[in-house]
């Protein structure tokens, strides 16, 4: 009896060190799945956690941290499947909760993500890690138009007062996080700190106190920060991620350093994708930063071969967006054009098109001369992105040298309405009025009889380019011009008169180093002046028609009104006999 009690005694000890064993590996196990997350090895820790899953299928932080890469790959139907089987397989854990309310958020829904929150407390309302869970899914969205900081403060700071301890240094980097991505600099440094002195191999702190530098325009600063994390550990991939940020941005602020710099960053993106697992998602982050970093002959090989593991993810959208840009950017412009029509095919993603993809479109139908349909898209660009006006504006200019100033009008209409903060919205509308104009003048010499709503049209617009830029003397010579062929001919009511006796004053006295330059035009305003005043005072009007012969002694205008002006000679007295 003794033996057999110690062989159970053995064996009860036996299991309950395996059962140990097994849990302390499965703790590891789901800490090197957190550090994988950290490290940005998405696809390596998506295998981690999904291994965790089905050999602990009853751990609900399991499905809750699968859940969370899903989210940062921005795949929000899958990590919505993992919260839910998390809530099924662990009901009483208030995380998955939680990362079903992050779902909500990422997809619009405020009111969904409330509802789960609510749920996630009432299952943990004293555990801080569900307020800190909360706070980050407030502040963690891709999209930033989800982000609501109101939401999340009082759930940091509630994160914060119930880990009364501070033991966790993760609730300060949320807080941190929280204020920078704010730009609240003062606020967040001091919170990366105290994270750093509860966990000082917390690089993740150290990398975005080097963000906030680089956010600063203090780009040596960013840099010696986060060249303190690959000191300490040259595998951290994320530290390699942030200096590519860093001296690409330094690259465009510093062009005597800017090649070098360039160079630097471009290695250390290499560097941080080979420290990854090379996987769709890390391709895909460098592809886009090789389009931040303008290497578009790169760009253009690298998406070449890269496709999402599903044809359906939609993030083989970007993919096909950038294919287009690059084709584009590297003049291979049916290429592009492909690429651009494909993009558009797919109507799944038809909320995800931006001012971009049109402006791109547009551009390479530019330079295969289809100028009509380049104006179309162009056009939906400026109206999506009012910041792509002048990309617009080039397509006005290259009908207005082909002088098609119709479609030069129409185009300068949409360049001016879309952006008036444009820093060259009066350039813009001198175009306008000019097209008008000059519109109005070609079809009056092809006698086509236009009417003057062309003139009027036109007038308009060098009135706005009068309140831009007042001592800019060729807008008032068009609008004297313009307000001539408005006026009646027979009956004249003096329109031009206050636009030429402008022009005459900016170039003879505001500016008298324009007058030689301006010779014609003055003797224009001159003679102009002059007629309008032949029937009312006279001596007025020989002082402008002689001001036009100062200037140019051969004018016969002039010249012929100065002698009707005289009156016919006196007859001379006939000769007695």
């Amino acid at each position: 009896m003794e033996t057999m009690k110690m062989i159970k005694k053995n064996v009860a000890l036996a299991t309950g060190l395996l059962l140990m064993g097994s849990t302390a590996s499965f703790a590891q196990s789901l800490a090197d799945a957190k550090k994988a997350i950290d490290a940005e090895q998405y696809q390596k820790a998506t295998s981690m956690l999904k291994t965790l899953v089905a050999n602990q299928p009853k751990e609900g932080e399991n499905y809750f941290n699968l859940g969370k890469v899903y989210l940062l790959t921005d795949n929000i139907d899958s990590a919505r499947a993992a919260f839910t089987n998390g809530t099924t397989a662990d009901p009483k854990n208030a995380l998955n909760f939680v990362g079903l309310g992050q779902a909500d958020l990422s997809q619009g829904n405020a009111t969904n993500a409330k509802t789960n929150f609510d749920k996630a407390i009432s299952l943990k309302a004293k555990d801080y890690t569900t307020y800190l869970a909360i706070g980050r899914a407030y502040i963690d969205q891709v999209d930033k138009k989800n982000i609501d900081y109101a939401q999340a403060l009082p759930n940091l700071q509630k994160a914060d007062e119930l880990d009364s301890k501070d033991k966790d240094p993760e609730t300060f980097l949320a807080l941190a996080d929280f204020y920078a991505s704010q730009r609240k600099n003062t606020e967040a440094y001091p919170q990366y700190l105290r994270a750093l002195d509860i966990n000082p191999t917390l690089y993740r702190a150290n990398v975005q106190i080097g963000k906030m530098y680089k956010d600063a325009f203090a780009f040596p600063e960013a840099e010696a920060e986060i060249q303190k994390v690959i000191a300490a550990d040259p595998n951290y991939g994320p530290a390699y991620r942030e200096l590519a940020e860093v001296q690409n941005q330094w690259s465009l602020a510093d062009p005597k350093n800017g090649a070098a710099k360039k160079s630097q960053s471009l290695e250390n993106m290499r560097k941080y994708l080979d420290l990854t697992d090379k996987s769709f998602d890390s391709r895909l982050r460098y592809a886009q930063f090789l389009f931040y970093a303008n290497d578009f002959a790169t760009l253009e090989k690298e998406v070449a071969t890269l496709n999402a593991p599903d044809p359906k993810d939609p993030k083989n959208f970007v993919v096909t967006r950038m294919r287009g840009y690059s084709a584009v950017e590297n003049k291979n412009y049916e290429q592009g054009i492909k690429y651009m029509n494909e993009l558009f095919g797919r109507t799944q993603d038809a909320s995800r098109i931006i001012g971009s993809d049109y402006l791109y479109l547009g551009k390479a139908q530019q330079n295969l001369g289809q100028d009509s349909l380049a104006f179309i898209n162009i056009s939906k660009a400026v109206e999506l992105d009012s910041t792509k006006s002048e990309e617009l504006a080039a397509i006005g200019a290259k009908f207005y040298a082909a002088k098609n100033f119709a479609k030069a009008a129409q185009v300068y209409e949409k360049v001016t309405e879309a952006n008036s903060k444009d820093p060259n919205v009066a350039m813009n509308y001198y175009y306008l009025g000019a097209s008008h104009y000059f519109a109005y003048a070609y079809d009056v010499r092809d006698n086509k009889n236009p009417t003057k709503d062309a003139l009027v049209k036109a007038d308009t617009a060098f009135s706005k380019l009068t309140r831009l830029a007042p001592d800019y003397e060729t807008a008032y010579l068009f609008r004297a011009r313009i307000n001539k062929n408005l006026d009646d001919a027979e009956s004249s009511q003096k329109l031009a008169v206050p636009y030429y006796e402008k022009f005459i004053d900016l170039v003879t006295v505001a500016k008298p180093e324009k007058a030689a330059a301006n010779k014609v035009p003055l003797a224009e305003a001159y003679n102009y002046l002059g007629a309008i005043y032949a029937n009312t005072d006279k001596e007025k009007a020989k002082e402008y028609f002689n001001k036009t012969l100062a200037i140019d002694p051969q004018n016969a205008l002039a010249t012929d009104n100065l002698k009707f002006l005289a009156g016919p000679a006196p007859k001379k007295a006939p000769i007695k006999k």
